[in-house]
């Protein structure tokens, strides 16, 4: 196969956290609603990748303990090569998305996810998705949760995580 006629098709999958509950529980609490709380990933090369607090980690598409997905949304499709984005996974692994850069609300899952879109496609994700902590935060409430929900690391349990060192088995 010609690897300059190769395309690559991206999605992403999007998963509430809450399992509904912020639909339900965001007006009494924030006093504005909320349609989730959102958990992204980019499935591309027929692994899906993500970011948490273990660093980025991939499965097979729907394979964390998060289950299927939500949503799925068509991103596009991409030339970039499987070799070329590991490379450009690994390089992000070991600079601005290890896990101890982890950040709740600034640098989360969502910030991984929109980076790697833009980098596959061009395409960045839904703007509902990237402003959801600017929306918490403007409230009261999600002020004075702030301190709490800073201490918190979302690693969803199922990957493996991606590190520069290459496995020989």
């Amino acid at each position: 196969m010609d690897q300059n006629d190769s395309t690559f098709g991206v999605q992403l999958f999007i998963y509430d956290l809450s399992r509904g509950m912020a639909r339900q529980l965001s007006p009494i609490m924030l006093g504005k609603q909320l349609d989730g709380i959102w958990h992204t990933s980019v499935v591309v090369y027929g692994e899906e990748f993500f970011y948490g607090g273990a660093g980025i980690s991939s499965c097979p598409p729907g394979g964390t303990m998060l289950g299927p997905p939500d949503t799925v949304v068509e991103l596009g499709n991409t030339e970039v090569t499987e070799e070329i984005f590991m490379d450009y996974l690994s390089s992000l692994g070991e600079t601005t998305y290890s896990g101890d850069k982890y950040r709740l609300f600034e640098h989360n899952c969502n910030t991984f996810t929109n980076e790697v879109a833009q980098f596959l496609t061009g395409n960045k994700i839904p703007t509902y998705i990237t402003d959801l902590p600017s929306e918490v935060l403007s409230t009261p409430f999600g002020q004075v949760l702030r301190p709490i929900l800073d201490s918190i690391h979302i690693a969803p349990p199922g990957g493996n995580v991606i590190s520069s060192q290459k496995n020989h088995s």
